[in-house]
């Protein structure tokens, strides 16, 4: 059951309604089936891997409040084993035995593990991580152990965000499942906006710009140059529409019940440095990998080689987190890259990028440049082989303006670009200048629902972040 479906607002209809006509000692109740059911609409048979974690999970945070030492940390390691564990084996386990075939076989001693015909859980990556931010902050006593069975459930399985984040934090999460959220009008105004621009960056954006960029991917050699350099640009905003726009519903549609989940986007393209890119890009996460990770390894209270390593390490790991490819190493290996570059320019020359920020036109030569390092980036996030990138950046540097026409209409070129022109406009006004945008809740909901309704493309594609 995917957002941009009628199914989901045929159920998000239904759910909230009962929710608010409910006694408020039964809604966790009726939240916990609507989730189950919701997930169960993908493959049923993946509630039950889910349920598997969960209860492993609820008891370790139990344990873990009640012993100390050695003890503690078992009970950690085991719980966080049995969450690795489940990623492994669902996620990685083929890329595992395609790389062991190949070194194998490269030694003169070919080995494959057993095949396992598995298929990959909705969204595993997202409530598995946290699942694992509910038991590490109950070992670092940041956070009580839940006593109630369905309560942890569906802190876990929340089914707003449960396929693709927020990845929330218990502190913020659990404590709400336990309040009393009244009908208030103008959080359900302000939930209903948010969803709506949700689906209107999905739907009208991201899948408008799939048009060109799916076949363009698909047939690399027989594009020209400058069609693959527009994918990459179209890619870029065609991945931030979509997730961000599946970020707007699952904020929204919380919110209009009530519950408050973290923002995971801030004007991304915005971002004047890598940095700040990822301070503003899936918050929920690279705060997750800073908080879990990052800090665990001692982050920049260390030496400067050691620093400079854990912030690989952190990148390194993004990058496997996103998928079992090569190419989603490299993509996290070249962000990581990016920011040891841009530390050790700070570190010769700390005066220069703050006598450059001075300048509007310099910080815009930031923004572009910034803007172009992720868009290269992101070319090995969208191929799946290296082979494909190779052959990616050879037919772009070829500078050939021979190939297949624009799997566009012109017309549909242009009104891709005025709609990107016009988001961004709309959200640096909104988020980076802090400037509230007129006009009454019905105006700008009639105007979100009318553009979706004549400019959608309806083809109900997936979220791209589904596939995590």
């Amino acid at each position: 059951m995917v957002f941009n479906s009628l199914q989901f607002l045929v159920f998000f209809g239904i759910v909230t309604s009962a929710y608010f006509l409910l006694a408020p000692k039964f809604r966790w109740f009726l939240l916990l089936a609507a989730s189950c059911y919701f997930y169960m609409a993908f493959v049923p048979m993946y509630l039950g891997i889910l349920g598997f974690t969960i209860v492993i999970d609820y008891l370790a945070g139990i344990y873990l409040e009640r012993f100390q030492g050695n003890a503690k940390k078992l009970f950690l390691a085991l719980s966080l084993l049995a969450n690795v564990g489940v990623l492994v084996i669902f996620k990685y386990y083929h890329f595992i035995d395609q790389n062991i075939s190949w070194l194998s076989a490269s030694l003169g001693n070919p080995l494959r593990l057993p095949v396992l015909d598995m298929i990959l859980p909705i969204g595993l990556s997202f409530h598995t991580f946290q699942a694992m931010s509910y038991t590490i902050e109950v070992y670092r006593g940041h956070q009580k152990a839940e006593r109630n069975f369905g309560i942890y459930s569906l802190y876990v399985m929340f089914y707003p965000q449960l396929v693709a984040g927020p990845i929330e934090r218990p502190q913020n999460l659990l404590h709400q499942f336990y309040e009393v959220h009244a009908w208030d009008w103008n959080r359900v105004k302000s939930g209903l906006l948010q969803m709506a621009s949700g689906i209107f960056k999905k739907v009208v954006i991201a899948d408008r710009l799939a048009l060109l960029v799916d076949p363009s991917y698909q047939q690399i050699t027989e594009q020209s140059s400058g069609t693959l350099a527009l994918a990459a640009v179209f890619y870029s905003f065609q991945i931030y529409c979509d997730f961000s726009g599946y970020s707007d519903v699952a904020i929204g549609a919380a919110r209009v019940m009530g519950f408050n989940l973290m923002n995971n986007f801030n004007v991304p393209y915005m971002a004047k440095s890598l940095p700040e890119f990822w301070r503003r890009w899936h918050i929920s996460l690279s705060t997750w990998f800073k908080d879990y990770v990052y800090f665990s390894l001692g982050g920049n209270r260390v030496s400067v080689p050691r620093w400079y390593m854990n912030i690989m390490i952190v990148f390194v790991f993004s990058g496997i987190w996103h998928g079992a490819s090569w190419n989603f190493v490299i993509w996290g290996a070249l962000h990581g890259l990016f920011q040891i570059i841009g530390l050790s320019i700070n570190r010769v020359a700390p005066s220069l990028a703050a006598e450059a920020q001075k300048s509007e036109l310099v910080r815009w030569a930031y923004r572009l440049f910034t803007f172009v390092l992720v868009t290269f980036a992101w070319v090995f996030f969208r191929l799946r082989s290296f082979s494909e990138v190779k052959q990616y950046f050879k037919s772009l540097l070829s500078l050939n303006q021979d190939g297949l026409p624009l799997a566009m209409h012109m017309n549909e070129v242009v009104l891709s670009i005025v709609l990107i022109i016009g988001l961004s406009i709309w959200e640096y006004r909104q988020k980076m200048l802090k400037i509230s945008q007129s006009g009454s809740f019905t105006w700008q909901f009639s105007f979100l629902v009318i553009a979706i309704y004549f400019l959608g493309v309806f083809s109900l594609k997936q979220f791209i972040y589904f596939q995590f």
